[in-house]
Order: C-alpha cells, then sequence, then structure tokens
C-alpha cells in the first residue's frame, strides 16, 4: 500500500510539473485572443488597379475590424520587404520616412528605393492633389464600434519593377504594423477576392487586377511588458476605498524605465514633463503606489427600490499623452438591464449573442471624447443607472463590482476579490440569534442578582 502511495505522489507530481511548464508556455505566446472580441483583427488590402509600363498601380487600405481597439495620434507605421528589387515612383495620401539610395537611377527619381520602406500616412490639411479616399488622417484609425465609416486608411503607390505582369507580380512580405509602437503581428500575404471599387456618383463598378490579404493581430503582452491601467473600487455601504494593487504597473525608484515618474509638486512641472524626445511613447507617470497610466474607479454610488447607481471615473497618470477617441468595455451582469448613462456614449458588445453582459463606453465628440494629460483636466467621469433584477441582484460577495474592464483595449488589473469591499452585515463576525441574545441578557441579569 504504501509503495502504491509512492507511485501514485510522483505521478501528481509529474502531472503538476506538466501543468506548470504548459502554463509558461502558453502565457508566454505571441497569440492574440479577445474573449470579448474573438474575431477582431487588422486587415491590410493590397488592391493592383492597373499595370503600368514598369510595374503597377496598386491601392493599400488598412481595415480595423476590432470592436474596440483603435490606433490614435500619433497614428499608424506600415513596413514590408520587397519580394523583388521594386521601388515607389510616387504615392498619394502616404509617404515613406525614408528615401534610400536611388543614386543608380539617372533621370526620374523615385520616392523611395529602399527595400524596407516604412509608410506614415499624411496629416490632415493635405492638398487635395495628393489625397485618395480615407488617407491623410495622421495615421488614426477608428474603432469598428466606435466609429466604423472612419475605421479604414488608404494610400495609393506606383510600384517599379521591371517586366511585371500578372504571372510575375510578387507580393511584399514580413508585414509590420505599429501603432504607434509593438503589439501587432502580421501574417503572411494571402491571394484574396479581387476588391470592388465604386466610382464617386455611384453608377460604375471598377474591379482589382489582383489583391492579396494580410491579417494583422494585436496581443497586449508584445505591446508593454508591463499592464497599462488599474480598477479601484468603493461603495456607499462601506467606508473602505479599494485603491489599485501597489506596484501594478511598476514600482517607484525600482531603476527600471517602468519605474519613472513624477510627483505633481515637483518645481518647474512643465519643464520636467516636456522634453523627452519626439518619439518617446514610454509612459511618464505621476507618482502613485499603483504606478499606471490609467485608472479606472468604480464607485456604487446610490440604492433604489428597483433601480441602482454606478459613477465610472477614468483618470489619466500620463503626462506624456493625451488619449483622443478613448473608450472602456465593461463586463458586468446587469448591463443587459442599462437604464441610462450620462456623458458616454454607449453600445452593448454581444460577442456570444444570448448574453448580454458587455458594454463599450466612449465620450461624447468635442465634449470628453479627449483625456487629457496628467493634471487637473486628466479624467472623465459617468454614471450608469440599472435597473434591478429581482432574480439576481445583491450586493454581497462584490457581485455589484465588474467583473473585468478594458481600456482602449488593454485589460485592467483588478484588485483581488477578498478586497472587496463588503456589507456590513456580510462581515466575518459571526450572526447573534434573538435566542442567542437573551440567554446572554438572563446571563448577565443572573450573574447581577448573585453579585
Amino acid at each position: 500500500m504504501e509503495l502504491c502511495f509512492r507511485s501514485l505522489s510522483k505521478f501528481t507530481t509529474s502531472i503538476i510539473l506538466l501543468l506548470f511548464l504548459f502554463s509558461c508556455f502558453s502565457f508566454n505566446s505571441s497569440e492574440a485572443y479577445d474573449a470579448l472580441d474573438p474575431n477582431g483583427n487588422l486587415t491590410i488590402k493590397w488592391d493592383i488597379i492597373s499595370w503600368t509600363p514598369d510595374g503597377y498601380l496598386a491601392v493599400v487600405t488598412m481595415y480595423n475590424f476590432q470592436q474596440y481597439r483603435h490606433i490614435q495620434t500619433p497614428g499608424w507605421t506600415l513596413g514590408w520587404t520587397w519580394a523583388k528589387k521594386e521601388v515607389i515612383w510616387s504615392m498619394v495620401g502616404a509617404q515613406t520616412t525614408e528615401q534610400g539610395d536611388c543614386s543608380r537611377f539617372k533621370g526620374n527619381i523615385p520616392h523611395c528605393c529602399k527595400k524596407d520602406p516604412t509608410v506614415v500616412d499624411l496629416l490632415p490639411g493635405t492638398p487635395y492633389n495628393q489625397q485618395i479616399a480615407n488617407c491623410c488622417k495622421g495615421g488614426v484609425i477608428n474603432s469598428w464600434v466606435q466609429d466604423p465609416s472612419n475605421s479604414a486608411s488608404s494610400f495609393q503607390v506606383s510600384v517599379g519593377a521591371a517586366g511585371t505582369t500578372n504571372k510575375t507580380v510578387r507580393v511584399p512580405k514580413n508585414f509590420t504594423l505599429k501603432a504607434p509602437g509593438p503589439g501587432y503581428t502580421c501574417g503572411p500575404a494571402k491571394v484574396g477576392k479581387p476588391t470592388k471599387f465604386v466610382t464617386q456618383d455611384g453608377r460604375r463598378v471598377t474591379q482589382a487586377m489582383m489583391t492579396w490579404n494580410v491579417t494583422c493581430t494585436y496581443s497586449q503582452f508584445l505591446a508593454q511588458k508591463t499592464p497599462t491601467c488599474c480598477v479601484s473600487l468603493s461603495s456607499f455601504y462601506n467606508d473602505t476605498i479599494v485603491p489599485c494593487p501597489t506596484c501594478t504597473c511598476g514600482c517607484q525608484n525600482n531603476g527600471t524605465q517602468s519605474g519613472n515618474c513624477v510627483n505633481p509638486d515637483t518645481p518647474h512641472l512643465a519643464s520636467v514633463v516636456s522634453d523627452h524626445g519626439k518619439n518617446n511613447y514610454a509612459p511618464l507617470v505621476q507618482c502613485t503606489s499603483h504606478m499606471c497610466p490609467i485608472r479606472v474607479h468604480w464607485h456604487v454610488k446610490l440604492n433604489y427600490k428597483d433601480y441602482w447607481r454606478v459613477k465610472v471615473t477614468i483618470t489619466n497618470f500620463n503626462y506624456r499623452m493625451n488619449y483622443t477617441l478613448w473608450n472602456l468595455v465593461v463586463q458586468h451582469p446587469n448591463f443587459d438591464n442599462l437604464t441610462q448613462l450620462f456623458s458616454f456614449n454607449y453600445k452593448p458588445l454581444t460577442p456570444y449573442q444570448d448574453i448580454n453582459d458587455t458594454a463599450m463606453l466612449w465620450g461624447v465628440k468635442f465634449y470628453n471624447d479627449l483625456l487629457m494629460q496628467a493634471g487637473p483636466l486628466g479624467n472623465v467621469q459617468s454614471e450608469l443607472l440599472f435597473q434591478k433584477d429581482k432574480s439576481t441582484f445583491t450586493f454581497e460577495k462584490g457581485w455589484a463590482f465588474p467583473r473585468r474592464i478594458y481600456f482602449n483595449g488593454d485589460n485592467c488589473v483588478m484588485p483581488p476579490p477578498d478586497a472587496y469591499p463588503y456589507l456590513p452585515n456580510s462581515s466575518s463576525r459571526p450572526d447573534v440569534s434573538l435566542i442567542m441574545l437573551v440567554i446572554i441578557l438572563l446571563s448577565a441579569a443572573f450573574h447581577l442578582v448573585c453579585v
């Protein structure tokens, strides 16, 4: 029997070790899967619309099919590697960041001769003769839910490749997309159904000669090493404010980049936070215990007979970023009975159709769609009014708090469940029944009489 138990113990230990190793490989994977947006991706279409004597003319379009993840200022950067010795003669709606070595050309000089060009969008206000549809927005691409009419970005490129035909043409490879930092992984280009284009008057439809599709997916683990946001909690029925966990996004003065912070009382604060380099996207945050650029606070505010009210506040602690077109995704079972929302836009997300427990919230245009950098104006807030479902509603065991929260598509760190504000009558102290209370009082009276 003892031998049997030893064998079983060794087998159990082996299983646990294998599970641990499997979990390590699973969490370190760069595969991007979002349970709240399982089909979300950014698709690049490379459409050859005509042949030229020495190459072809193509329209490149990025379609953002992600429900709530967008590309904000300073915008996207797209790169690839040419399959042969192609050059870019000209571009409309975008430009490459470098021209490269074009010394072998004696007459017309190409726009770019690099083997691996990097392309950026043109800025708003670009002359019309340098624009095409869906271009010139500074690289900003809205999310599919928030603004589908502005969820694409396009440019036109004239490619020089001598002797190219529909039989010999090769699509570029090794596509890279930055928004503006890392996070996206692009797969290989695949031949797709030729894209159809409708003229401005809507009376004619043309078709691409050839079309390739490239699918790019986002991974928060590739985008940054530490979380970007956290959640704090409070309620009307408990004086405790549950803060973001300590060192959620880094620790102060730990000698690493994640520990860089600025005290808001620092003299000459403006000069301290302004000189950091034009392309430095690393957060410079206000010194806090959590060190996160963004904090979302969920406060259970009021309780009515048939309704209950929540106040949501988003605070920006990042001195380097104004968050344009920000959005919040919140999962809570009572969103199927959301009655009223103040100063935010709202749309339900139903990735699993029958379950309506996830909401996307974002700011009202020209009112609070810009979340300012750290400072007195660096917050936005709203209140949500929910109707109670008597069969499920409760304030016990943390039910009134969200299951998860995303800010701009990144999962925010929640406090541990055992730290949630609890009801006064749900504390760890034992309940005292009426009979027990009578016995205690009679015992005390008897003791007084005897004394």
